[in-house]
């Protein structure tokens, strides 16, 4: 277990905000786990996981014991005829992880291409672009739980997947009255994901349900396209549209898509016509938080040293110098005039996606 003080957490967050963790433990095996869980003083403390930072908003120094997760290791568990099932450590790079299991003919991943972060973040935030969350290509994960020092497997059941969700966002039951069932659920700053198992089917389907990836097929004229041919698509269309946090700080979109009723939907559209939606499976209807923030005339406005990017209005970012960084409070103060501005024209509460800190 290496234990550092005093670190700048500044390269380890996608927005280049400008903070330092009191301690930060670099945790490289479930053994540094133990470790950090029998020590006397560290062990009592409560900890912040940090994998790519990339859905991250720090609002200041982190007084909690930062675990910089750098667990590594891919490798193939299980080749059958239906599916491939490969597991990965959580300290892995998540788009490295999807160029690898194409390199070596496992195609399946290639429409999560270039999302930033690591593979252990990747169940907790049920990542997803263009017609694949990380669900439908799940099928396991390892975790270690600092209250009892055990470690557990959960299945995708037990994960309790939804939009940009799972039990690792929630904050674990508490104790409910004598006689009565624990209030809330959830896994929130008690486990840590050590290694994720993803199922990879076969034979594989392209996933070409997107506008954007069937504008990509027709320029190409390619009626049957490789998977590898999609993820390279994905990888342009996201440059095109997202900028690169190594020249452009950000935390890469903002603000979680909402959901309407079709009568609220309906009712916008009467107002809106032009309102960009999308009906879901469970009969409700999905409205892209990008056109609404730009219908507010947010797009490429800057508050202090926070901006809104001016090719895609979903994306905040740090228009500030490494030596004059914006602060997470600049951010929070230009989200929530944004969230403000959206609910007194449309009536819609946005939510962020970045966890603030």
């Amino acid at each position: 277990m290496v234990v550092e003080k005093n670190v700048s957490l500044q390269p380890y967050n996608s927005f280049g905000i400008a903070a330092r963790a009191q301690t930060l433990v670099r945790v490289r095996s479930v053994q540094d786990l133990q470790a950090l869980r029998a020590d006397p003083v560290l062990g009592r403390r409560p900890v912040f996981v940090l994998g790519g930072g990339s859905n991250v908003v720090l609002t200041g120094d982190v007084e909690r014991v930062v675990l910089k997760m750098e667990i590594r290791g891919r490798r193939l568990v299980q080749e059958g005829a239906r599916a491939w099932t490969i597991e990965v450590g959580a300290g892995e790079s998540w788009h490295e992880t999807v160029a690898w299991t194409l390199a070596q003919g496992w195609p399946g991943l290639e429409n999560l291409a270039l999302i930033p972060g690591t593979v252990g973040a990747a169940p907790v935030q049920n990542i997803g672009a263009y017609g694949v969350e990380l669900q439908d290509r799940f099928e396991s994960l390892d975790g270690f739980d600092l209250a009892t020092g055990e470690t557990f497997t959960l299945d995708a059941a037990q994960c309790a997947f939804g939009y940009r969700d799972s039990v690792f966002k929630h904050a674990p039951a508490l104790p409910g009255a004598p006689g009565s069932a624990p209030r809330g659920m959830g896994l929130a700053g008690r486990a840590i994901i050590t290694h994720v198992r993803l199922r990879l089917p076969r034979p594989w389907v392209p996933q070409l349900g997107y506008l954007d990836l069937e504008r990509k097929r027709a320029e190409a004229g390619v009626a049957h396209p490789s998977a590898q041919q999609i993820f390279d698509w994905v990888c342009e269309i996201r440059r095109a549209k997202l900028p690169d946090p190594d020249t452009l700080g950000n935390a890469g979109s903002f603000f979680k898509n909402p959901t309407v009723t079709p009568e609220q939907c309906q009712d916008i559209i009467a107002r809106e016509p032009r309102i960009v939606h999308y009906p879901m499976p469970d009969g409700s209807v999905k409205l892209a938080a990008g056109w609404l923030i730009d219908a507010c005339g947010w797009k490429g406005k800057t508050v202090g040293r926070a901006g809104v990017y001016d090719k895609q209005a979903l994306v905040l970012v740090n228009r500030g110098t490494p030596e004059d960084s914006v602060t997470g409070g600049e951010v929070m103060t230009l989200a929530k005039a944004i969230q403000t501005s959206v609910y007194e024209r449309f009536g819609i509460r946005l939510e962020p996606e970045p966890v603030v800190v």
